[in-house]
């Protein structure tokens, strides 16, 4: 391997050395003599390299001090002084990952590049951040990130203001974040667990400059990190470039940052937590029950991986014993578990959400006699194989969407290295997995649910309650506290307070100097490809059915997905397309029932999912293109079950159990409200284009807040409407799956393909031949500038409107100003002076446009950035580097590293969307020429977009209420 035990290398010593084939790579651990520094190094041939430097950072109370400091030393260092590196490196860096993140335990800097000195200039900047961060030299950086008081002149009031402070009370707003959060605290009182790392609005304000300055003094030490690298570098370079940087200018510290075993409970503890809902909410069917219990240690490889199999098993699994055991006694409408092997003593809870606090005692007795009978009589075997398959085929494959797999072996490593166990030891899951397809027939998993759960009184039940008004009784009190703190304080003191908010805003509104931004490395324009990446598509037919083809090493999995044309299926029914996305593949067939559909589809596939999509055609905004779209994986072996697994599903399926089918509604408005919960600014962003899109009206019917409404009115009319669901969900599997529908897609090598095409012939014979009626799509486009009044604490703000209807073209010069506007105009007034958690932006090929923020603490101030928006596009000023900058990181967003899978479906996306290699290559070339002047040249179209006022809103019920001029029209978000 190149490197030999125990010696020296540039300071480091080498401690541990091992290869990995589950991750085809070699481990070497080392360890910084002089620093005490800890690091990690996987090296194998993935161009998409990560770094990141880790701290263990236990809380020591609820004021997010972790999570507050994780914010505040991205903004400027010693060497990089300019007041928001971070965003200096979004905008102008080929970054395939930048972020940064804080966890209960542990906070991490992770980031990303397949560009060698992008990496590295990358790697300088964090390191600095981490380790000379300048919150030393200018307080204004926590009052920003963290919190400050907020006094403009001595008439107004005193608020709390920060960008942290913010996050949080949208993160509490929600009541699953809320009982998550309590769980852990219930389960874990004397230790950092028991507190809120990410902080609690009610706290954060507690947080004072010595104890943030004091924790990074503490915990921001070489002694207490740990580096992680991974991909194709030079291992010797960068050890060298470590020590000579920064760690040799460190002397090892003794400090004692451990985290400590929690003493197991003699009893169950109970728990009671409250979250808000509206005054008009019927509490009702509105409680959270759940049982938690800790699960053995983090760096026990049976334990991390065989709960992640039960859990799925006992809660997540189509049938799954517990959950049908609580929903067959009408024990809330949703049922979920979760397991968490993240922390040093993992935990696995078991949730029944909109419930009644009168449930518990019932709750906990079917839970405690299920495992009985279930340890008893003993799990199916084929579900545990299914199970297990299910999981070692996600782990196998390592496709973790847009996350470089070498960030989620980052973070996964810490699973055992922060608890001074090797960090190897959860990459090496052969033999697991090995142990645990043994265990199918030896009892191994029933003796997993005796040991941990059925004898284990380490556990909690933790109840979150509805409270009416509970939002606005806790904006009371804080109103109340600051007019105290405002009265208690001298004319003098006034005065000081409101010249720190005039200074924090001035520190704000000044720009880095320009040698400071300087200072931040930046690539050369030379540096960049200038053809974008081809994914070519072979195009074919067979027997009437369209093929799509895109041939790429997948390492021996095949991925198919079969579109079906939803273009003529009559209006009244468009809704209906989302739920039988939902209800396929979770009811019986002819052959099976559903729990062992789900069973064989995991013995033998990495899965199958349903699921509607809408395409925007490429510079046509009055064509949509809708599809139903199943997407199914397996070994390339495997392609023919696959084929016969998918028929089943969409032709021999029976809709005729009313129980069945009201649990899904039920789960589906539980999952919905999640989701709405959790991405409003998705929500308010397409329901504003909805008022003039089809492509977004559409979206609506299927999947967005009128998609909720609509399942919410079935579920609350089911008994009455029973019969007509289940009577149009068979109609529409014959109105969809016909053979002039479909297209076939498949990404993998060429030899698979011939197997796939196979198939399709067979499989496409057996497709409905009905004849349907075309039926013409009713658009109801219209303005309707709505705000959705929810119990939560902040908003979601989103403007929208279209460009090429007004007569606009579609250029590559729009990305250049979205990074642009996102990253300079509006995270600069909507994050930073606003204290938004975050704000987006986009222009389309189909000139669909919207601005939308995410948990911000406003509604008019937001609104009114929205519109100067022009005004700051007229006025700008970009010199040869700053222009530069953005061009690169435009370049970055458009070249994300893709997986083999996400290559195919950004082929088959283009090919929906009429993109040709030709639009690319424009775009790039327009990006890559684009100058100040093309920069200016687009304010008229921006002023024509804003002026259409397309206005939708989420947020906080008394804000909405108290700003209604500005809406059409206010309706409740959830009035079920």
């Amino acid at each position: 391997m190149g490197y030999e035990m125990n010696k020296a290398y540039h300071g480091f010593t080498l401690v541990e050395q091992e290869e990995i084939q589950e991750i085809n790579s070699v481990a070497r651990v080392f360890e910084h003599h002089k620093s005490g520094a800890k690091a990690l190094l996987l090296s194998n041939e993935d161009t998409n390299k990560v770094f990141s430097v880790n701290f263990r950072t236990p809380p020591h109370d609820e004021t997010g001090l972790p999570h507050i400091l994780e914010h505040s030393v991205l903004c400027g260092s010693k060497k990089f002084p300019s007041k928001d590196p971070f965003v200096e490196l979004a905008k102008g860096s080929l970054n395939t990952f930048l972020n940064a993140m804080t966890f209960s335990d542990k906070t991490m800097y992770p980031i990303a590049s397949c560009n060698d000195k992008d990496f590295q200039n990358l790697m300088h900047v964090y390191m600095d951040a981490v380790f000379y961060p300048n919150i030393y030299k200018d307080d204004n950086i926590l009052k920003q990130e963290g919190w400050h008081y907020e006094l403009n002149d001595m008439d107004s009031p005193i608020e709390y203001k920060g960008v942290v402070y913010n996050e949080m009370k949208g993160v509490f707003s929600s009541p699953e974040q809320v009982l998550f959060r309590r769980i852990q605290s219930s389960l874990f009182p004397d230790t950092p667990y028991a507190y809120e790392s990410g902080g609690d609005p009610d706290y954060v304000t507690d947080l004072t400059k010595e104890d943030f300055i004091e924790f990074h003094k503490k915990y921001y030490h070489p002694s207490n990190s740990y580096i992680f690298l991974y991909g194709d570098f030079d291992i010797d370079e960068k050890l060298k470039w470590l020590n000579k940087e920064y760690l040799n200018a460190f002397d090892a510290i003794q400090m004692d940052s451990s985290i400590p075993i929690q003493a197991p409970f003699d009893k169950v503890k109970e728990k009671e937590e409250f979250y808000s809902i509206s005054n008009n909410e019927d509490d009702k069917d509105k409680t959270y029950l759940s049982y938690n219990y800790v699960v053995g240690t983090s760096s026990d490889p049976e334990v991390y991986y065989g709960f992640d199999v039960l859990e799925h098993l006992l809660l997540e699994a189509q049938g799954a014993p517990l959950k049908k055991a609580l929903i067959d006694a009408e024990i809330g409408k949703d049922i979920f578990g979760s397991f968490d092997n993240s922390i040093l003593q993992p935990t696995l809870s078991i949730v029944a959400k909109n419930a009644n606090p009168e449930d518990k005692d019932k709750f906990v007795t079917i839970i405690q006699d299920t495992l009985e009978k279930i340890v008893k009589e003993g799990l199916d075997k084929k579900k545990i194989e299914a199970a297990i398959n299910y999981h070692e085929f996600k782990i196998r494959e390592a496709d973790f969407g847009r996350y470089p797999k070498g960030v989620i072996y980052a973070m996964q490593n810490m699973d055992t290295w922060l608890y001074d166990q090797s960090p190897l030891i959860h990459f090496k899951y052969n033999p697991v997995f090995e142990k645990l397809r043994e265990g199918i027939d030896n009892g191994y998993f029933e003796g997993l649910i005796e040991k941990y759960l059925l004898n284990n009184t380490h556990a909690s039940i933790v109840m979150v309650k509805p409270e009416k008004g509970l939002t606005a009784k806790k904006e009371n009190e804080v109103k109340k506290k600051l007019k105290a703190y405002k009265d208690h304080l001298s004319q003098e003191e006034k005065e000081q307070l409101i010249q720190e908010t005039k200074d924090l805003i001035q520190y704000q509104e000044k720009p880095s100097s320009k040698a400071d931004l300087e200072k931040i490395p930046l690539l050369d324009l030379k540096d960049i490809k200038k053809e974008p990446l081809d994914l070519p598509l072979e195009v074919s037919e067979q027997e009437g059915v369209q093929l799509l083809h895109h041939n790429t090493f997948t390492n021996n999995i095949g991925y198919v997905k079969y579109l079906f044309d939803t273009k003529d299926i009559p209006t009244e029914m468009v809704p209906y397309l989302g739920l039988l996305s939902t209800v396929l593949g979770k009811v019986n067939t002819k052959q099976y029932t559903y729990d062992e559909l789900e069973r064989d589809i995991n013995i033998h596939t990495g899965g199958i999912i349903q699921t509607m999509n809408v395409y925007g055609v490429s510079k046509k905004p009055e064509e949509y293109v809708p599809k139903f779209e199943v997407k199914a994986k397996a070994f390339v072996d495997k392609i023919p079950v696959l084929f016969k697994l998918v028929e089943e599903i969409l032709l021999n399926t029976t809709i005729e159990d009313k129980k069945r089918l009201k649990e899904i509604l039920l789960e589906s408005r539980s999952r919905l409200q999640m989701n709405l919960n959790s991405s409003g600014h998705v929500a308010a962003a397409n329901r504003a284009t909805s008022y003039f899109s089809k492509i977004s009206f559409y979206k609506e019917l299927i999947g967005g807040i009128t998609y909720y409404n609509f399942i919410s009115t079935l579920v609350n009319e089911f008994d009455e409407k029973s019969d007509e669901i289940i009577d149009k969900l068979n109609q529409l599997i014959q109105y969809v799956f016909r053979k002039e529908n479909l297209i076939v897609c498949f990404t993998g090598e060429d030899e698979a393909y011939e197997a796939v095409k196979k198939e399709v012939k067979d499989f496409s014979a057996k497709l409905y031949d009905v004849s349907i009626k075309e039926s013409e799509l009713k658009f109801d486009l219209k303005k309707l500038n709505e705000g959705f009044l929810t119990p939560g604490k902040i908003q979601y703000v989103a403007k929208a409107g279209n460009f090429i209807k007004e007569g606009f073209e579609y250029s590559g010069h729009l990305k250049v100003l979205q990074t642009l506007a996102r990253l300079d105009y509006l995270w600069n007034n909507v994050r930073v002076k606003g204290g938004a958690y975050g704000v987006m932006c986009s222009f389309s090929r189909t000139g669909n446009t919207y601005i939308t923020s995410y948990r911000d603490p406003n509604l008019k101030q937001t609104i009114d950035v929205y519109n100067k928006m022009v005004n700051y596009i007229e006025n700008i000023h970009i010199d040869d580097r700053d222009m530069t900058k953005y061009i690169i990181g435009t370049i970055s967003s458009m070249d994300a590293d893709l997986t083999p899978y996400l290559k195919g479906e950004t082929a088959v996306g283009r090919y929906m969307s009429e993109i040709t290699y030709k639009d690319l290559q424009k775009e790039r070339e327009e990006v890559l020429s684009t100058k100040e002047k093309d920069i200016k040249g687009l304010a008229e179209l921006v002023d024509t977009v804003l002026k259409q006022d397309n206005l939708c809103v989420l947020g906080n019920e008394n804000k909405l209420e108290s700003n209604k001029e500005l809406f059409g029209e206010l309706k409740e978000l959830f009035n079920d």
